[in-house]
């Protein structure tokens, strides 16, 4: 039986992605590999949303092809959609497969040399591997895994309704490896939440690439508002968590939702990308920076304890040092739990790329503003975690642990460790401390005795990132 093991890159969209080829590997009779050096073949589903992301995938199939010469190397993502020829010429890969084709790289293996290793191959049959990748069709499914393959990678299920994006920011090249927006149909997005509860799941992440635009090409037009509400009422899901969402789909409606039903998470990430106006604009985005402001100031009316993100940008070109200094005032004044901040890189096909020729800012500055925004990031989650101490949180326990404590996640997405060692998807009532000590604290209600058959279910080999 042929064996495989998947590497993923980037957001939670292609973490759902890579879910779903692994369940549609296994279907083909495939097993997971516990490692690279043990796999007949090495999946690697890229990012390209950097320079740098682009450069890590690279060199990871390099890496694996010197560590496990003999196996076939499929790279597969955003990147592989992008620019599959810089991929096909690495050495050691042998697929290269766009997004519009990776329901298809089961069938495209099996379709294919019959596993001959790479190493017994004679130097001169190693041509550039060939490539599948195509316009992705606006009317295509959403690629979604089964509850089952969910489940075996995540403690907390991705189910990704939504792909795509129709929207033209001058920096971003995901429309173009990602297609036009579109949706997973209410009924179906129910049924899979249902299958996913019905596998042992507890808590669920919906992911999209613009979750905001969920449901607004069906007939009638659907929002992500009604698909929270038809899951609750529909369904017995405990936590429901959205990912990232646009500032401007953040609406009065959607928080007042969160802080009526506390079976959904209390946890915002909402991209900024800067706090200067005229940097907003050439970034084309549509909104400014009071605008982001008032969604924060919303969110923290109605829900005082609630974690919000923002992704920033540094060095964006025509980001001048005062631009840059009124991102960081901007940001200082917000009440936010973390950051995630990104380096500029010109993505090719983009506008920004063009606009970077002439109005580059210098690496060496770019780096510098990232780091200050990544130190006040560091502040920013300080002060919130001081700003959560003495309060009563319910965390599920993750995958991570040793020998004494266990990882456990909140609803407002504070990562603590519970002391002892406790199986995965696991409920507790903690206090948080902030002290860096693990939390005592009991399992809610007896539920060691579901959650350890649950687990059972589970591949041994399978290492999680929350």
């Amino acid at each position: 039986m042929p064996t495989f093991f998947i590497q993923n890159f980037g957001c939670r969209a292609t973490q759902a992605d890579a879910s779903a080829i692994r369940q549609s590997l296994i279907s083909r009779g495939y097993s997971a590999a516990c490692s690279e050096n043990l796999a007949d073949v090495i999946v690697l589903n890229t990012c390209t949303v950097t320079a740098s992301a682009d450069a890590e995938a690279r060199e990871t199939a390099r890496r694996m092809h010197r560590a496990n010469s003999s196996a076939r190397i499929v790279m597969t993502g955003c990147y592989a959609q992008r620019a599959p020829e810089e991929l096909a010429a690495l050495e050691g890969v042998s697929l290269v497969v766009g997004n519009s084709h990776q329901s298809e790289i089961a069938g495209l293996l099996d379709s294919s040399r019959d596993f001959i290793p790479l190493a017994q191959l004679h130097p001169s049959t190693q041509q550039q591997a060939p490539i599948y990748r195509g316009e992705i069709d606006p009317a295509s499914d959403v690629f979604v895994a089964s509850p089952e393959e969910s489940l075996a990678e995540r403690t907390r299920p991705i189910l990704k309704i939504q792909d795509g994006c129709n929207h033209r920011c001058s920096y971003c090249v995901i429309p173009l490896v990602r297609g036009r927006s579109r949706s997973l149909p209410p009924d179906r997005a129910v049924r899979e939440i249902r299958h996913l509860i019905e596998a042992g799941a507890r808590e669920v992440v919906l992911s999209g690439i613009d979750l905001g635009s969920y449901g607004r090409t069906f007939a009638p037009k659907a929002t992500l508002q009604d698909l929270i509400l038809r899951i609750l009422n529909e369904t017995s899901v405990e936590r429901l968590r959205v990912s990232s969402i646009e500032p401007m789909d953040v609406t009065s409606d959607l928080i007042d939702l969160v802080a009526s039903n506390d079976r959904i998470a209390p946890h915002f990430h909402m991209p900024l990308q800067s706090g200067s106006d005229h940097v907003l604009r050439a970034m084309h985005r549509w909104y400014r920076a009071a605008h982001y402001a008032r969604r924060v100031e919303l969110i923290r009316e109605r829900l005082p304890h609630a974690a919000i993100g923002a992704d920033v940008i540094s060095g964006f070109p025509v980001e001048t040092e005062e631009d840059h200094l009124l991102t960081m005032q901007f940001l200082e004044n917000l009440p936010l739990a973390y950051l995630h901040v990104f380096s500029f890189s010109p993505r090719p096909g983009t506008e920004a790329a063009a606009l970077s020729a002439s109005a580059a800012v210098p690496a060496q500055t770019i780096q510098r503003r990232a780091r200050e925004l990544r130190a006040l990031g560091a502040e920013k989650t300080r002060a919130f975690h001081a700003s959560q101490r003495g309060t009563t949180l319910r965390v599920l326990t993750l995958d991570r642990a040793s020998d004494n404590w266990t990882e456990a996640m909140s609803g407002n997405y504070l990562k603590m460790r519970l002391a002892g060692r406790w199986p995965r998807n696991l409920w507790f009532e903690v206090e948080f401390v902030d002290s860096g000590a693990p939390l005592a604290s009991k399992p809610l209600e007896n539920q060691l005795s579901r959650i350890t058959s649950a687990n059972a279910r589970f591949p041994l080999c399978v290492m999680e990132t929350e």
